[in-house]
Parts: C-alpha cells; structure tokens; sequence
C-alpha cells in the first residue's frame, strides 16, 4: 500500500467518523484547540523544553521565529513557554469558578423551585437582584474583599455566576414539576426528595451542561481581565490576562500581547461554539 493511499483512507475515516457523529468541522476544529489548552495545562514541560520564568538577557524582546514561535519578553523569556505555563493557571481557574457557579447555584435552584412558596417567590427576585448586577463588576467586588490572587479571582468569578445557574436550574424545575411522569410519581406514593433526586434533577439538569460550557469560556475571559487589572497572582506568574497586561507596555513589540491575547481568544470562541453546539444537539 503506497503513502498516498494510506493517506487518503485515514481521511476518509476521519471524515466518515465525523459524519457519523454529526460534528461539523468548524466544531472539531474547536474541540481540537480546547483540548490543546487542556493538554498544556496538565503536561507543559511535554511541549516546550524553555524554562517559564528564568530567561537570558541576551534574547529579549526578539521576533517570533522557529526558535521562539511567540518571540520573547523584556527578560528574555520565551513566550511561548510562558503562555503554555499560565494554561494551567487559566484553565484550572475558569473550572474552579464553573464548578462553584453550577453546584452553588444549581442545587438553590433546585431546592427553592421545588418546593416553592414564598421562599421560591423571595428568592427569584433576590436573582434578578443579582442578575441586574453586571458580572464582571460583581467578580471585581468580590475579589476585592477576600484578596487579591488567582484563585480568590476564581472564588469571585464562581460567585458572580450562581445567580445564572440558580435562575436556570430554577426554570427547568419549575417545568420538569408540572411533567405527567413527576404527577404520577406524587399519585404513586413517591416521597418529594426521591423524586427530587430519582426524576426532576436528572431531567432539569440538562440544560445546564451547555451554560456550564458556556459559563467555562466565560469564565477564563473574567479571569484574563481581572489578571490584566491586577487582581491576580503578580509576576513571574503567567496568567494569559498578566502576560497581555506586560505587554501593553511594550507597543513596540506588539506579539507580547499579540500572542497571549489570540490564545485567549481562540480558547475562548472555541469553547463558545462548543456550547452552542450542545445546545442545538440536545
């Protein structure tokens, strides 16, 4: 079997298993970014042998070229390296703020939709109390009152998404309650927490999944710009949104903002079209 046709069954594999999985390419091609980041934030020392934090003076502020794809900063750090380290950070810091935003926020939705009553009524208009405060302004109060570091910007970030994730969790339960199978299930005997537990969360959490998605690439967005304000960790960290706030003071190089700011948004957009696409598979 000669290379050429080797080749040309390997892309018809690939593209009948995309087929089969109904995955258009511009929603691989995202997958494929997401996991790149995914893969720098757990092994980066598998993709650039450069040290993060210690660079040589005599290489400062040079191009990007085969040796330095990213070029290199005012210390003579390669920024690539720096980019690829401060995935880990990025990365782990936007999950910490989905998880605390979906447990949070999901099981008080669960909760007070559930049962209802005046609780239920209280706490929807306490929501849109929170909803009506813009997101990242409540992210900054927040940090700004337990500290000032990457995983307080975390903390802040988790804590300014609850109200989104409770209003959703609150919406489907509402809807998932009045179902014919969650009536017949009350008729039958069923206690509430075991068809809280056994039929509405499993049902009403559904929709969750794209917003948590969505909420991921959210949250790295707030945690870049709260690094690039200064409410993360300082240097020589390498968080995405310190690595564009450096580099802003050197317009004369512009790939050191260039560089960290198109991974950011890569990673980003990727995951946006990501939830979409679950969205409209569901």
């Amino acid at each position: 079997m000669t290379l050429a046709s080797t080749y040309s069954t390997s892309r018809v594999t690939a593209i009948g298993w995309l087929t089969a999985l109904r995955v258009p390419p511009v929603v691989a091609l995202s997958f494929a970014i997401v996991a790149l980041a995914i893969a720098w934030s757990l092994a980066p020392n598998l993709f650039t042998s450069y040290d993060p934090v210690n660079g040589v003076p005599a290489q400062k502020l040079l191009g990007p070229s085969a040796a330095h794809w990213f070029g290199t900063d005012h210390l003579g750090r390669d920024l690539y390296t720096r980019v690829v380290y401060g995935t880990s950070s990025s990365v782990a810091s936007a999950l910490i703020a989905v998880v605390i935003g979906v447990f949070a926020g999901g099981f008080i939705g669960l909760l007070v939709s559930f049962f209802g009553g005046w609780v239920d009524t209280l706490f929807a208009r306490l929501v849109d109390v929170l909803l009506a405060i813009p997101k990242f302004l409540l992210a900054v109060i927040v940090v700004t009152a337990i500290g000032f570091d990457t995983t307080n910007a975390a903390i802040a970030t988790g804590v300014s998404a609850v109200a989104l994730f409770a209003r959703v969790m609150r919406s489907e339960v509402i809807k998932t309650r009045q179902a014919t199978f969650v009536e017949s299930s009350f008729l039958l005997g069923g206690s509430r927490w075991h068809i809280l537990w056994r039929h509405v969360l499993p049902n009403a959490s559904r929709s969750v999944l794209p917003l948590a998605v969505l909420q991921f690439g959210d949250s790295i967005l707030v945690i870049a710009s709260l690094a690039f304000l200064g409410y993360g960790d300082p240097p020589p960290a390498s968080d995405w949104g310190l690595l564009i706030s450096i580099g802003k003071d050197y317009l004369k190089w512009p790939w050191l903002v260039y560089a960290p700011a198109f991974v950011t948004i890569a990673t980003v957009l990727s995951v946006n079209r990501i939830s979409r696409w679950l969205r409209k598979t569901d």
